[in-house]
């Protein structure tokens, strides 16, 4: 399935039915007064995040999306039947634009999460609605409400707590299988990963978490270069970044200079992604002279980073372990569970 994280529908609520004009016309009751019914009420148009959706590659194959409309009411003070709501599934993540004015209507974060985008019309009045003591045959009933139309602008963001960023082929595939179960394309060219994988990963303390594995960026990325802005949105939502940089290719001579570059590429995009906090990660410890140029790196930055090798394992559980505990730390929802009050377990001490 191709990964597609934008679509632009059109969506309709249904139209309220009309009120019906009618007189009761029975045997022996010669003045049996109005009895027209109401009309229904027009179908929502609405939205159900999901978690069994990843992508909005199922909007690509019809664009115009339109609730029942409401049934006309009858004689005999028959209501018509209300029209029947559209429910239209979209991955957890998803955000939905008014197109025409750029508004955010709603923005869902939680599985199963429902929003009514578009309300149905209000049904009319039948004549028996309007019987009263002074007009006793009313004969007129109201026309149903026109529903909704909508031109929307769908947007997914992957909701994920980590999010690996970095230069192509830096090992963000390589680190992404070694942590958890998701088992995204790995080879040696660039671009090798042409849309986000999000792989859930469990530590030795806590509750699992979600890392995402952003395709690579390269210099101009927030122009439209490489793979461009695309996926720059993916990380936006994160709540840390994992910056991976390959230590086979640090320069000697000029060591932050990638490190440099992607983070320039994530200022320029958004100062809020500017300033999320980033582990940094040196990838490919197993490579000869990989050493002398973590060295390099880390007295150029002036601070430790991560050296592991995502290929052997070395260092992997102890990267899995720090995250987890700055995601249960950043967490933006209360803690289910008081750390002071958890009896955490040791792998290594039973």
């Amino acid at each position: 399935m191709k990964f597609v994280d934008e679509a632009l529908i059109t969506v309709e609520s249904g139209n309220g039915g009309r009120g019906c004009v009618s007189f009761r016309r029975e045997k022996y009751v010669p003045k049996g007064g109005p009895d027209g019914g109401d009309g229904g009420v027009g179908g929502d148009v609405v939205f159900k995040a999901t978690n069994q959706r990843r992508t909005l590659y199922h909007f690509r194959f019809q664009q115009t999306y339109s609730a029942r409309n409401g049934e006309g009411g009858r004689g005999s003070q028959c209501n018509g039947a209300n029209g029947d709501n559209i429910t239209l599934e979209v991955p957890v993540g998803t955000m939905i634009y008014n197109s025409e004015t750029g508004e955010l209507i709603h923005d869902f974060t939680e599985h199963d999460e429902v929003f009514i985008v578009a309300k149905g019309g209000r049904g009319g009045k039948g004549n028996k609605f309007f019987t009263s003591s002074t007009h006793q045959t009313p004969r007129f009933a109201q026309p149903g409400e026109p529903g909704e139309t909508l031109v929307l602008k769908l947007e997914l963001k992957s909701i994920a707590d980590v999010g690996i960023v970095g230069f192509p082929n830096a090992g963000k595939s390589t680190l992404i299988s070694a942590i958890s179960s998701a088992r995204p394309k790995i080879a040696d060219y660039p671009f090798t990963t042409l849309t986000p994988n999000i792989g859930i990963v469990s530590w030795d303390w806590g509750e699992p978490y979600a890392v995402a594995d952003i395709p690579g960026l390269v210099e101009g990325a927030h122009t439209g270069v490489g793979l461009g802005i695309k996926f720059l949105r993916h990380v936006e939502r994160t709540r840390i970044l994992v910056h991976l940089i390959d230590a086979y290719e640090i320069d000697p001579y000029s060591p932050l200079e990638r490190y440099e570059a992607i983070n320039r590429e994530l200022g320029l995009y958004s100062e809020e992604l500017a300033e999320k906090e980033q582990i940094v990660v040196l990838n490919k410890m197993d490579i000869s002279g990989a050493e002398i140029a973590a060295e390099l790196f880390e007295e150029a930055l002036g601070k430790p980073v991560f050296c592991i090798s995502a290929a052997t394992g070395l260092g992997v559980r102890e990267l899995k372990n720090h995250l987890g505990k700055i995601v249960f730390d950043t967490a933006l929802e209360k803690p289910k569970h008081d750390p002071e009050n958890d009896d955490y377990i040791d792998d290594e001490q039973d």
